[in-house]
Formats: C-alpha cells, sequence, structure tokens
C-alpha cells in the first residue's frame, strides 16, 4: 500500500501512461515554453511537466531543475492527479504530508508547490504541470488563473503529441509490412 493517494482507477491511468509513448522522450520546445511561462507568471524558479508511472515520476519537460526524475513515493505530483482542480501547498514544512518529504528536507527544498493534473487522449491523468518555490507563499488570483490557462494549453499539447507519437507508429508499421 501506498503512502501517497490513487486514483479508483490507477491501473488503467498506469496503462494509459504505458501507451500513450511520452514517457523518456526527447525534450518538446511547445512544452519547454509552456513550463518556461507558468515559471515566469507564478514568479516560481521550478516548473515542471511530468508523467507519473507506477514508480517514478518522469519530467517531460523542467525549467530550473536538472533532474529528469524522481521516485514516485516523493512526488508531490501524486496529490494533484487526484484533485479536481488545482493543488496547492503553501509551506511543505507546516503540511503533515511533507514535513518530512526528502524533496522537502533536502534539494530541492520545496516550500511551496502548486500542480494541475494533465488528461492524455484516452482520458486518463497521465501527469501534472508544477510549479514549485523554495519559499512558503500563496498564488494570487491572477497567478491562478494564468497557471490554469497554462495547464490547459500543456494538456492540449500532450494529447497532440500523443496524436503524434502513434501516428508515427502508425507509419513505421505500415512501412514495415510493406517491406516484407
Amino acid at each position: 500500500m501506498s503512502d501517497f493517494p490513487v486514483l479508483y482507477n490507477e491501473e488503467d491511468r498506469l496503462d494509459a501512461v504505458a501507451q500513450c509513448g511520452l514517457l523518456d522522450t526527447s525534450d518538446d520546445p511547445r512544452l519547454d515554453r509552456i513550463t518556461r511561462l507558468a515559471a515566469y507568471v507564478t514568479a516560481c524558479p521550478i516548473a515542471l511537466i511530468s508523467i507519473v508511472a507506477a514508480q517514478r515520476q518522469w519530467f517531460k519537460s523542467r525549467h530550473g531543475l536538472v533532474a529528469k526524475q524522481t521516485p514516485r513515493d516523493v512526488a508531490f505530483c501524486n496529490y494533484a492527479l487526484v484533485e479536481p482542480s488545482i493543488f496547492v501547498v503553501e509551506d511543505a514544512t507546516k503540511d503533515d504530508r511533507f514535513r518530512w518529504n526528502a524533496l522537502v528536507t533536502g534539494d530541492p527544498g520545496i516550500r511551496f508547490y502548486a500542480g494541475i493534473a494533465l488528461t492524455g487522449a484516452a482520458g486518463h491523468r497521465l501527469g501534472t504541470l508544477c510549479v514549485i518555490d523554495t519559499v512558503a507563499r500563496a498564488l494570487s488570483p491572477v497567478e491562478r488563473r494564468l497557471f490554469e490557462d497554462l495547464a490547459g494549453c500543456a494538456g492540449d499539447v500532450l494529447r497532440v503529441a500523443e496524436c503524434e507519437i502513434a501516428a508515427t507508429d502508425a507509419r513505421s508499421g505500415l512501412r514495415l509490412g510493406l517491406n516484407y
């Protein structure tokens, strides 16, 4: 049993993550622009687009963080995945769910987190757009609205990327079939 919340359809969600073809793919400049904008409009030093798999969260796009992934058991994004809207932690050091988390007590020293689930082409929540700060704070109403809009854009781009991957796979399969 995990120490983090999971969706009622977690097995289906994990199947969708495996099928989407996004894990461990190259950088996507469309998503990189969104993470930069998310960091800018929220004045946070870190912004990420994560894909949350069974044992890890992998960052499809990242701004202000070198790491490409973290173990799932320390991922704040687990909580954002199950929320119907934005999930916010204003001060992780004062939140019992996170105060002893290695990402709070160590590098990068998370204090503030805001994340929104991103839905894939099949309707499952694949990951999140999130912003992180090393100081406790809140989002202003304007920051919140802009962040929500950017999450909508990120979800749109992820769904397009899924379709592009599926089309490429289909063309490759067709070419293989024609070569026999």
